[in-house]
């Protein structure tokens, strides 16, 4: 989720996605210091399903076989969740207060959206896409997503910071670093298994991350991908949510596809 200049079959995908939380499943984790350059991995696409061109995509995620997006820009941010199959929007509500929105994650019956400087996280009814509440957060919000245990939260910075969920209190944070040093620009995140994969703003990269250690242990190189999509500056690599297993759905800003790709992540 930046905050800047500005799904197929259905029965395979719900097959395999049904039972999957954002915070489930697949690649692994790392509790020790990446020994040697962090390895590259480019990703294998598998298929791939038209996307709304007209959203500034913050945050993608799945919710066992439900897509929920988040997208930006003041006065036309929204919640939404989208058809798994066919990336059409089945449900969307606007951010409150004409809110930047930026990065969602679901924890349980609600949603948890960032907004970009409006200094707030708007906690929402899952069910209803109504604004329940309203938190306040230090600094700006860019990505988001639930290890099972914490929030995780990117502000545009080298640091993840870590959030209650019921309260969004902040509660400890992490410098990241790429061979020894720092990867600023942290931007829609995604937790699996332990881990942290996260886009790297006007990049075509996504990084994942061990949040014990802020060491990044593999990057993704989607260069072929974005320029697919016609990257520019404002067409740039932005949401990544995990189907299962090896397999995720990646897409970007204003991007008119996404894609179900398969990451041979190294092992840890």
């Amino acid at each position: 989720m930046s905050g800047r200049n500005a799904l197929i079959r259905v029965g395979a995908l719900v097959a395999l996605v049904a039972g999957c939380s954002g915070g489930q499943p697949a690649a692994s984790t790392e509790t020790e210091t990446t020994k040697g350059p962090a390895p590259v991995v480019t990703p294998v696409v598998l298929s791939e399903m038209p996307h709304d061109t007209s959203a500034w995509i913050e945050g993608l995620e799945f919710d066992g076989a439900d897509l929920y997006e988040g997208t930006g820009v003041a006065g036309q941010s929204q919640v939404r969740q989208l058809d798994p199959a066919t990336g059409a929007v089945l449900r969307a509500a606007p951010t409150p207060n004409n809110y930047y929105g930026e990065g969602v994650a679901v924890v349980g019956d609600r949603i948890w959206e960032l907004t970009w400087q409006d200094g707030v996280a708007v906690e929402w009814d899952k069910a209803t896409l109504r604004p329940q509440r309203e938190v306040p957060v230090d600094g700006e919000g860019w990505g988001l997503c639930h290890d099972g245990d914490r929030m995780i939260r990117s502000d545009g910075t080298d640091r993840l910071r870590f959030h209650d969920p019921q309260n969004f209190a902040e509660t400890g944070s992490v410098n990241v670093t790429r061979d020894d040093q720092p990867v600023r620009n942290l931007n829609e995140l995604e937790c699996v298994d332990g881990q942290v994969w996260a886009n790297v703003w006007q990049t075509d990269m996504i990084v994942r991350i061990d949040p014990a250690t802020g060491v990044v242990n593999a990057v993704v190189d989607a260069t072929a991908l974005a320029q697919s999509q016609g990257r520019n500056k404002e067409k740039v690599l932005n949401g990544i949510a995990h189907i299962g297993g090896d397999e995720f759905l990646i897409t970007g800003k204003y991007w008119p596809k996404m894609f179900r790709v398969r990451l041979d992540a190294p092992p840890d």
